[in-house]
């Protein structure tokens, strides 16, 4: 088999097997996945600020002995700090940021043997389920249907990973922004639960404990392996997660079973989604009920509609505290064009909130999760869709002449469109989001499924098992490299 035959039949666990038994070598990894970025990125527009050079450098100096040695690799262009990689940060405003030290995620990503050689695009702040910031010039097309959306705020990793360019790529999650790419692009995407993954040094915490890393993958054990070398807190970290019973590794070979499981074919409110989206959730939980587990309909109690309006003052907060420090450290007023309509209507928006009204919506977000902690008392998981829609059409979510607060909660915008994926970054459970279901003209449809606070485990081994009976990895776009080659 030659070398873009494997890169396709494998996942990052099987290609590093590859490395480990001199098959193949990280240099010739690295130059597949360049020529699969030069091939597709025109088309899609996910893959910026690569650094050929230092990938390289790394494979010269010698690689770490880690799970994923010599497996290419890219971060996503918000966070994941590093002295190697400038981002960003999906803006104008931070365009080419530097810095002075690696972020502990990224230390850690690097200590697993990947070979990191560029960022992928974000909407600017990380707001919205798309990918569309004027600073990487145009949109980020999804390679399902280059017309719709990959998804955001992680839509560029969606895309390069859906399309073939690189096995598995990070990203992160503050609302839905792993799950949502991820049903979006037809990927594996987890979130895993509140402090799980560190945050420092640059962030104490990302939006009042509610933004987290994460990965984009075809296979459930990539994301697995992932996890087990990236989790743990990291120096002077405010709180941590519970502790796991095993690894992310040992929970794909779990049999939990039976399991109590909730769905609702509805969103979290009761309100219908859109046909393909309950279809998705009906299907699945059949066959969450042919694996064995006791499956059954449900409403969820909880105040969702209230958390989401806490959320949106929350997120606005934080928009205006990165914007304004950033403009105060350089010394210079902000210019017109430097960032985009959502970005300065939230800063207006977070002006009239005061300082009692944020603790107050803190305080809202974490009432809701022990809401949720109530419900997860009578049930082991949740599932429902993971977007109320089908991937949207490209332009519904741009930043351009929308207001903040309208952008968020007004009608058919993104909590109509994202009602159930914010719930666990505000209750901090683990969830995921699994491609199961496509639609008849081609747009994939993720599931959704959340367990309780700290039951990392037991969700990744529902989802290993699912995978099982529903595999989904050999399912490629029509933009993809695979295509071009057939």
């Amino acid at each position: 088999m030659n070398l873009s035959d494997l890169f396709e039949s494998c996942d990052a666990v099987a290609l590093a097997d590859l490395v480990r038994r001199r098959e193949i070598t990280p240099t010739e990894l690295l130059d597949e996945a360049l020529r699969r970025v030069g091939a597709l990125n025109p088309r899609l527009n996910a893959v910026v600020m690569q650094r050929e050079d230092v990938a390289r450098r790394l494979i010269a100096e010698g690689l770490p002995d880690g799970p994923l040695k010599g497996v290419p690799f890219l971060l996503k262009d918000l966070g994941a700090e590093a002295i190697d990689f400038p981002s960003n940060n999906g803006s104008r405003l931070f365009a080419n940021t530097h810095y002075g030290q690696d972020s502990a995620i990224y230390a850690r990503l690097k200590m697993a043997g990947l070979v990191t050689f560029g960022r992928t695009t974000s909407p600017e702040g990380g707001v919205g389920p798309t990918t569309e910031a004027a600073v990487y010039g145009g949109p980020t097309r999804n390679p399902w249907n280059p017309e719709h959306t990959p998804g955001g705020s992680s839509g560029g990793a969606a895309a390069a990973v859906a399309s073939g360019m690189v096995p598995v790529a990070h990203g992160s999650d503050g609302g839905g922004s792993v799950r949502i790419p991820a049903s979006s692009c037809g990927l594996f995407g987890f979130k895993a639960t509140r402090a799980r993954l560190p945050d420092g040094p640059y962030v104490g915490e990302g939006w009042a404990g509610m933004a987290i890393d994460g990965f984009l993958t075809r296979s459930v054990r990539d994301t697995a392996v992932l996890l087990d070398a990236t989790h743990g807190s990291d120096l002077g970290a405010p709180y941590a997660a519970p502790p796991l019973e095993a690894s992310f590794g040992a929970a794909l070979g779990r049999q939990d079973k039976p399991l109590r499981i909730a769905f609702i074919p509805t969103n979290l409110t009761g309100e219908a989604i859109h046909p393909e989206c309950r279809a998705a959730v009906e299907k699945a939980a059949r066959l969450l009920e042919d694996l064995g587990h006791q499956v059954e309909e449900a409403r969820l109690d909880a105040d969702t509609s209230g958390m989401m309006v806490a959320w949106t003052k929350v997120i606005a907060c934080g928009t205006a505290l990165s914007v304004e420090s950033a403009v105060r450290r350089r010394g210079r007023p902000l210019a017109e064009d430097e960032i985009e309509n959502v970005a300065r209507t939230a800063i207006a928006y977070a002006r009239t909130v005061s300082g009692a009204d944020y603790l107050e919506a803190v305080n809202k977000v974490h009432a809701y999760g022990r809401e949720l902690a109530r419900f997860f008392q009578r049930y082991d998981l949740l599932l429902t869709a993971t977007l109320a829609e089908p991937p949207a059409r490209l332009g519904r979510f741009n930043h351009l002449g929308k207001d903040y607060v309208d952008y968020r909660m007004a009608p058919g915008m993104v909590f109509a469109y994202s009602p159930f994926t914010a719930a666990f970054n505000a209750s901090g459970q683990p969830a995921a989001s699994l491609p199961l279901h496509w639609t008849e003209d081609g747009l994939p449809v993720g599931v959704h499924l959340a367990a309780g606070f700290g039951r990392d485990e037991l969700l990744l081994g529902v989802c290993a098992r699912i995978e099982d009976a529903a595999p989904w990895f050999q399912r490629r776009p029509p933009i993809s490299y695979a295509a071009l080659r057939s």
